[in-house]
């Protein structure tokens, strides 16, 4: 059984440049107060009050995610909403799935580079 990957800023810094697709699902306000990492995608799961639309994040992921033994690394404040989105996504057979272990919190605490 697939597992959610925690992967430390470090780590994930180093797969920036091999072209991993990196999804930022936190919310545009939270986009432009901290930045985000390069490369990485901004696809909203949660709105503001927690609701969603699987339906139509699934078909955006889709069109970046596009075979379920495809590598990729989700990116959210703290680590919370990636767990809940990735472990959704291991249960759709999606097996190399992985989340930026501490979120945006840890990747700024380490001082590592954002764009605006």
């Amino acid at each position: 059984m697939a597992r959610l990957a925690d992967l430390q800023a470090n780590i994930v810094e180093k797969m920036i440049e091999d072209n991993i697709v990196m999804i930022d699902i936190r919310r545009p306000e939270e986009f432009k107060a901290t930045g985000v990492i390069k490369n990485a995608h901004k696809m909203t799961f949660f709105d503001m009050y927690g609701n969603y639309d699987i339906d139509k994040w699934m078909a955006d992921f889709q069109k970046l995610v596009t075979k379920k033994d495809q590598p990729f690394i989700l990116i959210c404040a703290h680590a919370n909403r990636t767990r809940t989105v990735g472990n959704f996504l291991i249960e759709q057979g999606y097996v190399h799935t992985a989340h930026l272990s501490g979120g945006m919190a840890a990747w700024l605490d380490q001082g590592k580079e954002v764009v605006k």
